[in-house]
C-alpha cells in the first residue's frame, strides 16, 4: 500500500508527522507522502520540515516518507511558478488540488496543473478529455479519491483517465486517523470507480515505478 496524498497537523491534519508515519506503517504501508496544503505563503516553511522529518524518521520506520505538499486553490497563473518553487524547496511529490465538485476551486487549475507538470493531480472532478490527454502525454496521475466528497467523481475520473491512457492513482486524502486506507479499502475505491482487477494492479505498478525512481531521504 502506498498513499501519495496526506496531511498532518502542518496543514489541517491532526497528527504530527511521526505519529502518522507511525499509523500507516502499522497498517502495512510501504510509503506515504505527506502533502500539507500550500500556497506562496507557507511552502518555504513546510517543505524544509517534511524533509527534515523525512531525515530523522526513516530510518526507524518500514514505511517511507515521502516528504510533498499540495498546492490548494491557488490561482491557476501561479500553479506553474510554484511547482518549480516547491521542487526547488525538495518536495518530492508535487501535488496539485484538482477541480473538485465539492469546493470553488478556480476553473482552469486542472489544465495549469497538467501543463506545468505536478506529480498528482487530486479529485479533478469533470476534468475532461483534453485534459486527460494532456496529463497522458505528461506523465501526471489522476487521483481516485477515498475522502468524501471528493469521491463523488471517481468514475468519471477513472473513464475519461483509461479512455486517454493516462494514469491512475488511489489516495486517502487523510486528515485524521481514520481517514487512512487499507489496503483493502484502497482496492475497493479502485473497483468502484469502474478499474478491473487487471487496471487496479497496473496502478499499483505504475505507482511502485513512481516511487522506486524518487531518491531515498534519510
Amino acid at each position: 500500500m502506498i498513499d501519495l496524498h496526506t496531511h498532518t497537523f502542518f496543514s489541517d491534519g491532526a497528527l504530527v508527522p511521526a505519529e502518522h508515519l507511525r499509523r500507516v506503517e502499522v497498517l502495512g504501508y510501504k510509503a506515504v507522502a505527506i502533502t500539507d496544503h500550500a500556497d506562496s505563503s507557507n511552502m518555504d516553511f513546510i517543505i524544509p520540515r517534511m524533509i527534515q522529518a523525512a531525515r530523522d524518521l526513516n530510518p526507524f520506520s518500514r514505511t517511507r516518507l515521502l516528504p510533498g505538499i499540495e498546492l490548494t486553490h491557488v490561482p491557476p497563473a501561479l500553479v506553474a511558478p510554484l511547482i518549480r518553487k516547491a521542487r526547488e524547496l525538495g518536495a518530492q511529490v508535487v501535488v496539485v488540488h484538482g477541480e473538485t465538485i465539492v469546493e470553488p476551486v478556480a476553473p482552469g487549475t486542472n489544465m495549469a496543473a497538467i501543463e506545468a507538470g505536478a506529480d498528482i493531480l487530486s479529485h479533478p472532478g469533470f476534468i475532461n478529455e483534453a485534459e486527460a490527454l494532456l496529463a497522458a502525454q505528461k506523465g501526471v496521475f489522476l487521483e481516485l479519491s477515498g475522502r468524501k466528497g471528493h469521491s463523488l467523481t471517481n468514475g468519471h475520473v477513472a473513464k475519461m483517465a483509461l479512455r486517454a491512457g493516462a494514469r491512475l492513482v488511489v489516495n486517502a486524502d487523510a486528515h485524521t486517523p481514520g481517514d487512512f486506507l487499507t489496503a483493502d479499502m484502497a482496492r475497493m475505491v479502485a473497483i468502484g470507480a469502474g478499474l478491473t482487477e487487471e487496471e487496479y494492479r497496473q496502478v499499483q505498478i505504475n505507482i511502485q515505478a513512481f516511487v522506486d525512481g524518487l531518491p531515498l531521504i534519510g
